[in-house]
């Protein structure tokens, strides 16, 4: 069975105040005429179909589009999971009717978690969605009050779905999720992915989806395997942060033999403009070639620059920030300088915090917001 393993499209995305609706019309074209070259048996999409809970009409009407060019035009199956900025019940909404059209969504989480069954020449493949859901959610469900983390809330969900695995079929699982090769933290791809939990642990051991024959995943933005091949992240088909700027972006094909035995192939995808960073000073970047990609330019100049913004876009139209290198740092404090934007929500309360009160917050006050962030996010996927 070939299978488009995609994630993470983030439709309706705001980078810098620019949407990039366009240019993830532009990119999912490109996609369409991959499958229109290699003929798929199926497409997963592994969570994050909108950058939002409430997403823009303008997102909205981008997805049914391309939903109606693969479904119902070419009549592929497409297999999609809810991640962590969808809301839940929008997803949801219409699966049963969608199903015998092939499109198969799962966007809640729910006990009876029965598997998408296709079949191909070899026989039958179980697909076992499991879209994201917080740990108290799947602590609710599956009714298992020792659910206490992300890593333990997938232990206990696949735990779940093995007692009604067949035996003698080729299973993939589709998930959204932080994980990692033994559970341990890392690093998250992408400045512009917010955690899955504040103040607790977000990562999941690879070793719990040693069951599936293969594991497509989505969270994280740039394509990787997690222990094995067996077990991928497609990444996000566009670079959505500066932190981005370096990955390739993409696609896996995966053929999945009649054995279960499983070969991925990784294709690129071409923006319509790159996302690239670029330093200098003033000057030599007014000599730079005009170009249309999305920039982020930091300038050396020692002295202020006026009207930079527009000195910058007369060469680069489509710059999305500027700022000045910091030249010097006390070497006193030693102090780490960090631009704003880039801070997660818990490290701006610290900060406002000590701005504001002149102390550390204690451990208390922290844990206090920690939980109220993490219910008010889950309220926001609710909504």
């Amino acid at each position: 069975m070939k299978i488009f393993h995609t994630a993470d499209w983030h439709l309706g995305k705001l980078v810098q105040g620019v949407y990039m609706t366009e240019d993830q019309r532009y990119i999912l074209q490109q996609f369409i005429a991959y499958i229109d070259a290699e003929q798929p048996d199926v497409i997963i999409i592994a969570g994050d179909l909108y950058d939002r809970s409430i997403p823009k009409v303008e997102a909205v009407n981008l997805l049914d589009d391309v939903l109606a060019e693969i479904v119902l035009k070419r009549k592929i199956p497409v297999i999609a999971i809810s991640g962590n900025h969808d809301s839940p019940t929008r997803v949801e909404f219409g699966s049963k009717l969608m199903r015998d059209a092939g499109l198969y969504l799962a966007g809640e989480m729910h006990a009876d978690l029965q598997p998408v069954v296709l079949e191909d020449e070899h026989g039958e493949v179980h697909f076992h969605l499991i879209p994201y859901a917080e740990p108290e959610i799947v602590r609710h469900v599956l009714g298992q009050d020792d659910i206490k983390t992300c890593d333990e809330a997938m232990a206990a969900t696949i735990a779940h779905i093995q007692q009604h695995m067949q035996e003698g079929v080729r299973h993939v699982a589709i998930a959204h999720a932080f994980v990692t090769p033994y559970g341990e933290p890392e690093e998250n791809t992408s400045e512009s992915e917010r955690p899955l939990v504040i103040g607790g642990s977000e990562y999941v051991n690879a070793k719990h989806f040693a069951p599936f024959h293969y594991t497509a995943l989505g969270h994280l933005h740039k394509a990787h395997k997690v222990l094995n091949d067996t077990i991928r992240y497609a990444g996000s088909p566009l670079k959505y942060s500066k932190s981005e700027m370096h990955h390739q972006k993409g696609f896996y094909i995966v053929d999945l033999q009649k054995d279960g035995t499983v070969y991925a192939e990784k294709r690129e995808l071409k923006p319509r403009y790159d996302l690239r960073a670029v330093e200098g000073k003033m000057e030599e970047i007014l000599r730079h070639a005009e170009s249309d990609d999305y920039v982020f330019i930091t300038l050396t100049d020692e002295v202020p620059v006026m009207n930079a913004m527009e000195q910058a876009r007369t060469v680069y139209k489509n710059a999305l920030h500027i700022e000045r290198k910091t030249l010097e740092v006390a070497a006193s404090t030693e102090q780490e300088i960090v631009a704003r934007e880039q801070l997660d929500d818990f490290s701006l309360f610290q900060a406002f915090y000590r701005q504001m009160a002149k102390q550390e917050p204690s451990p208390l006050m922290e844990e206090l917001f920690q939980e109220a962030l993490n219910e008010l996010l889950a309220e926001e996927r609710k909504r």
